[in-house]
């Protein structure tokens, strides 16, 4: 799988990415929403987990811009924002997921999962 984690927080990037690596996995990251653009045109990821709220560009808006370069691309937000018209607003953005932080490992295995039944 070819995973790609935005968050503008270092910790929480390397959270993710040592949560759900796997030995044949590919993983990218970025710290904001025009970075995740970039690397989203030459690395297109199968799943990308998207942090909202970043300095440059917020995840709302990276979704709507990785969705129109790779429609078929996975996207599960993982925010500390937990109100609702937050998670609305990302799954009408195309998002199939949202996770709030703190996470679990189980609970982001489990939406990543959940992707692909």
């Amino acid at each position: 799988m070819k995973l790609l984690v935005v968050d503008d927080s270092d910790l929480i990037r390397r959270a993710i990415k040592r949560t759900i690596e796997k030995p044949h996995d590919e993983i990218e990251t970025a710290s904001n929403g025009v970075e995740a653009l970039r690397i989203v045109e030459r690395f297109a990821p199968d799943v990308v987990t998207m942090d909202i709220s970043m300095p440059e560009m917020d995840g709302l808006t990276c979704i709507t811009g990785i969705l129109r370069k790779r429609p078929g691309t996975k996207i599960i937000v993982i925010s500390a924002l937990s109100d609702k018209p937050t998670a609305v607003e990302a799954v009408r953005c195309g998002a199939q997921g949202f996770l709030l932080k703190p996470f679990t490992a189980e609970a982001l295995s489990f939406e990543i999962n959940d992707l692909f039944v």
